[in-house]
């Protein structure tokens, strides 16, 4: 039996049961659930369209940190594509994150950067919050009522499941937010779609003869079969590994509607955020805008999928809603886990975080390196 087990196939299972095997020349075990390698980062090709999908939600790769963007681009070449969102509210298309040609349209104005400042000054003022508290009052002070209620209030109610006063303020600190016609979603260095899909960089990573994976398999059914004294990396959800002694962390989970169309271009852009809560789903991704240079980007059927956030689903969490609660149960997990013999727990679901694809590798490579000191 292998020396390393790793559970769960993601980018952090998935990048250090490359390194293990390429660098270390040993032997590992990948165990995964789902019928698929990838994680939630997969992506397979829709069969009536020709189309390739993210098969949980649009993935758009990005990275300032030279060692991931170097390590990644050993499995694929990227496209030209750049992330941009727009937002439907009240039957009016905006840009999204909020950005200067996002306040003239929803003001009917026309300032100029400079004047940006000193107009949301005076908004932000009406409010009188001075030390925000939760993420409303945050995203209040930070684009003033009128601008946080248009775009951010009804999609954040639907997206968490609750009201946004009652989530912790620093959720928030992921929207960017530009007093300038900066369009584009991130600022990171490199940033782009996979040319052959998200599915083609697993199948490289992980084709190596000294990687064994079995697929449609529970880790919690086969666990008291495995070595003792194997290294176990764990990439599953930390509260499942107790058996939730502590309690459940809270996730929002999503779920997703795919429909073909009739069109060659149904919205115009990849990702249109829905921000009037009376529209059930949050966004509605256009696959085919991901792959502009693909000869089927001029088919005349296209791909859409209507994405809806619901109440976290246990076995397929998402997003985690953090908050004191759930550190403090988190801390109770913790403690467990530190006196785990030959067990790292790590990844987004593991360490009950929320990171992007590019934080996730370069975690997996710095767990991979301690892994590689220690054995030397």
């Amino acid at each position: 039996m292998s020396k390393f087990i790793i559970i769960g196939s993601g980018f952090y299972g998935a990048t250090i049961a490359e390194r293990i095997a390429n660098e270390l020349d040993e032997e590992v075990l990948i165990i995964e659930k789902r019928d698929h390698i990838g994680g939630n980062s997969y992506s397979e090709i829709h069969k009536e369209t020709g189309i390739e999908f993210h098969t949980y939600g649009t993935h758009i790769f990005h990275t300032s940190n030279h060692e991931v963007w170097n390590y990644i681009n050993r499995f694929t070449e990227f496209n030209s594509y750049r992330h941009q969102v727009l937002t439907e509210y009240n039957k009016r298309v905006y840009q999204m994150p909020i950005n200067l040609e996002t306040i003239n349209s929803f003001y009917k104005t026309n300032l100029k950067p400079y004047e940006v400042e000193a107009f949301l000054f005076n908004e932000i003022s009406k409010s009188g919050i001075k030390q925000p508290k939760n993420f409303e009052e945050m995203g209040i002070s930070r684009v003033g009522e009128a601008l946080y209620k248009a775009f951010i209030h009804g999609y954040t109610k639907k997206q968490w499941g609750r009201e946004p006063r009652e989530l912790p303020a620093h959720i928030i600190q992921r929207l960017p937010f530009r007093t300038n016609y900066d369009e584009s979603y991130y600022n990171s260095k490199w940033q782009g779609i996979p040319k052959d899909g998200y599915g083609e960089i697993f199948r490289k990573m992980l084709n190596h003869p000294k990687i064994k994976i079995e697929l449609n398999t529970d880790y919690f059914k086969i666990k008291d079969e495995l070595p003792k004294d194997s290294l176990i990396i764990y990439t599953g959800p930390i509260d499942k590994l107790f058996n939730y002694k502590y309690g459940h962390l809270e996730w929002r989970s999503l779920k997703f509607e795919f429909e073909t169309k009739d069109y060659q271009d149904f919205q115009g852009t990849s990702v249109l955020n829905y921000a009037n809560e009376e529209i059930p789903y949050t966004r509605i991704h256009e696959w085919k805008h991901l792959h502009s240079d693909r000869e089927v980007f001029k088919s005349k059927k296209t791909l859409i999928t209507k994405e809806f956030s619901i109440e976290g689903d246990k076995e397929n969490p998402y997003y985690p809603i953090g908050g004191p609660r759930n550190q403090e149960i988190l801390k109770l997990y913790q403690k467990e886990a530190a006196q785990l013999p030959n067990m790292i727990i790590g990844g987004r679901l593991g360490e009950y975080k929320y990171y992007d694809m590019h934080q996730t590798i370069e975690m997996a490579l710095e767990t991979f390196k301690r892994i590689r000191d220690e054995k030397k």
